[in-house]
């Protein structure tokens, strides 16, 4: 549930559900590239969890969208208390996942793909090669839910860019991991971590078939 303060100042209480068309159409998301079938299943997901007790943080929903050009800004964090667009920017998918494009993804160890699916923000945590690092855990088995036994944690990158982008024309790819542009690791972190959710998308038959969140 998503407590809102009306104008008289008393606290109403509305599920997220119900904001979900004002919300999106007030931000008009979909000038900037989300579409409201991806924005609606974000929503969805994140409402079970919420109910489910599994965030800390349910006023922030970050959205993923790896069926864009990697070219696009393609992550979205909306503060869902206040309709705001929070953060639009870059992300980068796994070296293995695609090109320019992301086609194949995968939850097992070595594959240097990216995960789909709903994941928790943890603590950050400083990186040994990567710096300043979030913990994500995934929370939808055989999905993304080896998230951590991968290291697979949003951090900052030079192949996360606009400069790397004019360079290669696409942006650069991580070893699975959804990595941004060095400038915005720090704000993002610090908007996200400790409980807020995380969704990455794909229109992959096999995920949308059968994830319990989405269902």
């Amino acid at each position: 549930m998503i407590p809102v303060l009306n104008r008289a100042g008393s606290e109403i209480t509305y599920q997220v559900t119900d904001l979900k068309s004002d919300i999106y159409s007030e931000l008009d998301l979909s000038a900037y590239g989300l579409s409201y079938e991806v924005f609606e299943l974000a929503l969805n997901g994140h409402r079970k969890l919420e109910v489910a007790g599994k965030l800390e943080n349910p006023g922030v929903i970050t959205i993923v969208d790896f069926s864009q050009s990697s070219k696009k800004r393609r992550m979205y964090v909306i503060d869902l208390l206040e309709c705001k667009l929070l953060f639009n920017t870059l992300v980068a998918h796994g070296r293995n996942t695609g090109e320019e494009y992301a086609k194949s993804f995968s939850n097992e160890l070595g594959t240097l793909k990216s995960s789909l699916g709903f994941y928790v923000t943890k603590n950050h945590i400083m990186g040994s090669t990567v710096g300043l690092s979030l913990v994500i855990q995934g929370v939808e088995k055989g999905f993304n839910d080896n998230a951590i036994n991968r290291q697979i944690i949003m951090h900052g990158a030079e192949y996360a860019t606009e400069d790397f982008i004019k360079r290669t024309g696409r942006l650069g790819r991580s070893y699975g991991c959804p990595s941004l542009p060095p400038d915005l690791i720090q704000p993002v972190i610090e908007t996200i971590e400790n409980g807020s959710c995380l969704f990455i998308y794909y229109p992959d038959p096999n995920y949308l078939r059968k994830s319990a969140l989405l269902s």
